[in-house]
Parts: C-alpha cells; structure tokens; sequence
C-alpha cells in the first residue's frame, strides 16, 4: 500500500538535511543566510549612528591610550602597566596603524562588533526557534547590547570571542571535524587574552558542556584523538604567539605579574552586592523623582531590564540541571539536547566570570548576546517545562519586547540630542554639554607632551594626544597599592612634569561605583598631597558630565 506523507511532516522530520535530530540549521537555508546578511548590515548601519557621539566615560581611554602607548614603540607590561590580557591593545594598535589613530576608526569596529553579536545571536536562536523569534532577539540584541556602553573596551573584544567559540563548539557538536575543532580551540584561548577572568569562565563552561554530553549521550567520537589534537592546537597558537613576543621583549615575568595582579587587589574596592545598578542619587531622583506620572511610568518601564536581565543567568543555570536530566533519561533528541547542554554549560561558566569579577548591571550587560539567546528560547516555549509558563508567554513576550526597545532606544535618542561639538586630535566628537578641559589643553599643551590626569580619566590623554609621566594612566584608590602612588610620585618629580590635571570631583564618585573602597585609601592620597604642595592652579575646567578638574602648573612656572 503506498502512503503519500504530507511536506510540511517531513520537514519537521530529522531524516531532512536541513534538521539534525530536532535542531534546525540555518546555514543550509537560503532565506536564514539572506536574513543573517541583512541583520548584519541593519545593525552596523545602526550602531554606526554611535559613533561620535562620547560622554567622557573614564574607562573608554584606557585601552586607546594603550594602543597609542604601543604605537610610540612602547611594550606593555614593560613600559605600561596593565591587569588586563594583551589582546585588545595589540589588536587595536594595529588597526590605529592600518588605519590612523582616532576614535572614529575604533568605534566603526565596535559597530562590527555589535553587529556580528547578532548575527551570532540569530544563527544560535534559529536552531530551536521560530524565524520571527529569533529575527525579534538579533533585534534586541543590537538596540540593548553595545549602545549600552558604546565604549571601546576590553569586555566586549572577549565577549566577541566568547559567542565564536560557543557558535563553534555547537557547529562541533553537529558536524564534528577538525576545522570546527580548531576554531573552537582559537576562539577559546583569544577570549582569555583579550580578558583572562572570562576565557576561564569560558574554558570551564564549555568543558562541562563536552564532559556532559559525552558522559551521558555516549559520544565517544568528538574525543577522537585528531580532534582533541587539534583542539589541543587551537587552544596553543595564540598563548605561543603571546610568550614568543613578551620573550623577546624581556617582558614575560612583568607580564604574568601583571596577569595576577588582579586576584590580590581588584575585588577588595569592586566588590559589589549582585545585580548593583551604580546608580547615584542624583540618577535615581531624575529617574523616579521628576516628571509626570506618565513620564515616571515610561522611565520606569525604560530601566526595568537592569532588574531582571540579572536575573537571566540564573534561570540558564536552571535549565542547565533541566537537560542535564533530559539528556540522561534520553527524553529529547541528542543534538537538542547537546545543543542546549552546550550553551547553557558555557553561559554558566561566563557568569561565574562575573561573580568573582564585580557582578554589577554592567558586566551582566557585557554577556547581553546570551541574555538575548536566553530570550528566544523564553519567548519561543516549545522546549520550556511547565504549561503554566507556556500559557504566559504572550503577555511575557510583549512586555520584554516593549521594554527592551525602551531601554535599547534611550542611548539613541541621548546621542541624537547631543548639540555640542568637541574638536579633539583623535577626531570630531559631539557630546550633551560643553567640555571646557580639551579646548583648553590642547591650546597650552602640545602634542606628545608628558602631563599627568590624575586620578582616573585616561579618555584625556588620548583625545589630546598627551602621555602619562609614570606606567599608570589612570589610578584607583583602594585597587591600584601605595607603592603604585610612589611611582607616580616619583615619575612626576625625576620628569619634571610641567602640567597636570586634577579631577577635584572624583572622590564623590567613589561611594556609587565602588562602595567598597577603604576608607584609609580616600582620606591618605599621597599623589594629591605632592600635587597640592609642587602645583599651582591656573583653571577651573569641566566635563561634559560636570566633572571639575583644575589645570595645573608646576609652581617654578607661570600660568600660561
């Protein structure tokens, strides 16, 4: 008897090239490729609205002024300190070198960066998503990730290569063979060298993915000798490449020095209580404070995703333990339950990264493109426990979309109303709010002159062209030590440092972005006490956040 099955059934069948036991791939469709294309393209276009526009964050300055460093034949680690792996200063120096020092060209690479998050994004939600879900989270992906902070750091070069090992590590799991293989083992090792806390987290949480799913699907075949060679190898490459240069530089002890400093001082003043939003009172009056009702109720829905985004990766964790079981009792097909075991494992192992690191609203943000992924599946509810959760899902669905795109589009309509211009040696920037410091700088300070910023604004620097006297750019009380101090001390007196910039507001930021400061760090500043004694000041300058600084001479010298 001949029986006539339905195409749509067998296009839910795994016997389909284009399904590998319930996990759809969307490499293989010509619709998903042309939709990964243009979500691409879309979200670089976006992002690139970003890229003048710059609040003076003080972090932003210290991988460019490192960049800067290493083009002007300095070798970090010798010549300038950092607790940072290598990876994003190298990488962005060589980019300043290909294509000229400015903060436009490193913030064009920021917009690809954001863009191929969701591409990432769409291609792992797409494989146990609907399209429309997974088109919808590769959106919220782009609004709410690096417009959040579109900063040039390190966070987010690891966090790119962070979602290329995973995106590699379930190709693996489909398709094992060595390519995958190396890729994986690369993208593993450069996330530890552009941010070594989240390589580790990384490492672990793909291994337990790995050790899960041969364990308990009886895999055997992705620990062929070949592939674990050539894992082996990925992981390698760049680690050899990295000591072969130190070497040669007679860098290498500083250099693992450097890499360990962190774990004896970071926490002690970055400790923070989980999900700290690093909000002052000044941003909470304006947020729940001013208005009316329904503007209250707007900014409120706006900021309500730094509440439960935090909350994110502990429901990964949940359902970690949930397909660990699925696997175990072979309720699932292999490759959705691996896949799932897969992401949830390395998601876990990244948010471990941000325990030990400092888990604030920031750093949950900088694992945004697995928040998102998380979504999909959230939104999507075909694999979801529980009918009651299943039964929720258009009222959740509504609500996050609304939300995010609140919270997504803010930073947008902050920088389309930014109305003053900033004409810095690095390039034309605008801002919300005059900046008195660079004009002013840059007309009494000449290009490549030594000066000191002092404490923790190395932004200054490189939009002025200028270098710090001593291995420091920027100097945080209760992490950086006294025996730290005592070199910039030391530094500004051998060097006769003709000028410096004194941030007189600083201290009021210290109880809202690091709560945990001693209190002996604050009142004992031996850098400001020598700088009050040997300098004079000549004027009162502001940021475009109000930040107060004091342009300084030294006091043998005369205003000028």
């Amino acid at each position: 008897m001949h029986v006539t099955i339905p195409k749509p059934f067998l296009s839910m069948t795994s016997s389909c090239p284009n399904h590998a036991q319930g996990v759809f791939l969307p490499e293989q469709e010509r619709c998903d490729r042309f939709i990964v294309l243009s979500l691409f393209l879309l979200s670089f276009l976006y992002l690139c609205l970003l890229r003048r526009f710059t609040s003076m964050e003080p972090d932003e300055g210290i991988i460019l002024q490192g960049a800067q460093r290493i083009l002007a034949g300095q070798v970090l680690y010798r010549d300038f300190f950092s607790f940072y792996t290598p990876g994003s200063y190298y990488a962005l120096a060589l980019l300043f070198k290909i294509f000229g020092s400015s903060l436009l060209v490193a913030r064009t690479v920021l917009a690809l960066t954001g863009a191929i998050f969701s591409l990432i994004t769409y291609l792992l939600a797409r494989r146990v998503c609907s399209r429309a879900i997974a088109v919808t989270v590769a959106a919220l992906a782009t609004l709410t990730t690096l417009p959040y902070r579109f900063l040039v750091l390190h966070n987010w070069d690891s966090t790119l290569w962070a979602c290329l090992a995973l995106y590699c590590a379930v190709r693996l799991l489909e398709r094992p063979g060595r390519n995958w293989a190396f890729a994986l083992g690369s993208f593993a090792s450069l996330t530890v060298l552009f941010e070594q806390s989240k390589g580790l987290g990384l490492y672990l949480g793909l291994s337990l993915g790995f050790l899960v799913v041969v364990l308990l699907q009886g895999r055997v075949s992705l620990l062929s000798r070949a592939q674990v060679l050539t894992v082996i190898f990925g992981l390698a490459w760049p680690f050899v490449i990295t000591f072969a240069y130190f070497t040669s530089q007679h860098a290498t002890p500083s250099m693992v020095a450097d890499w360990l400093w962190p774990l004896r001082h970071y926490s002690l003043a970055n400790r923070v209580p989980y999900a700290y939003q690093n909000w002052s009172d000044d941003t909470r009056h304006l947020l729940f404070g001013t208005g009316s009702l329904l503007e209250r109720l707007i900014k409120a829905l706006a900021v309500s995703p730094c509440f439960w985004i935090p909350v994110l990766p502990l429901i990964a964790l949940g359902l970690l333990g949930y397909w660990i079981v699925q696997t175990w009792r072979r309720r699932a097909p292999d490759q959705k339950s691996a896949y799932y075991v897969m992401v949830t494992a390395t998601f876990a192992g990244l948010f471990l990264s941000v325990i030990v690191a400092r888990a604030d609203i920031i750093h949950f943000m900088y694992l945004q493109p697995l928040n998102c992924l998380l979504l999909a599946w959230l939104l999507d509810g075909r694999d979801l426990p529980g009918r009651l959760v299943r039964s929720m899902l258009p009222f959740l669905a509504a609500y996050v979309v609304i939300a995010l795109v609140a919270f997504g589009l803010a930073p947008l309509v902050g920088a389309g109303s930014a109305a003053d211009q900033m004409v810095t040696r690095r390039g034309i920037l605008k801002t919300r709010g005059k900046d008195t410091v660079i004009d002013y700088v840059q007309a009494r300070v000449p290009a490549g002159e030594i000066i000191l910023v002092y404490p923790y604004l190395p932004l200054y620097y490189y939009l002025t062209g200028t270098f710090s006297p001593s291995r420091y750019d920027y100097f945080q009380p209760g992490m950086h030590t006294k025996e730290q101090a005592e070199e910039i001390i030391t530094q500004l007196a051998s060097r006769r440092v003709k000028v410096v910039l004194f941030e007189t507001s600083f201290a009021e930021k210290i109880p809202r972005s690091w709560p945990e400061t001693p209190l002996s760090a604050v009142a004992e500043d031996r850098v400001a006490e020598y700088v009050a004694r040997n300098y004079r000041s000549c004027r009162g300058l502001a940021s475009p956040a109000d930040w107060r600084f004091l342009f300084m001479v030294r006091k043998d010298l005369v205003c000028p």
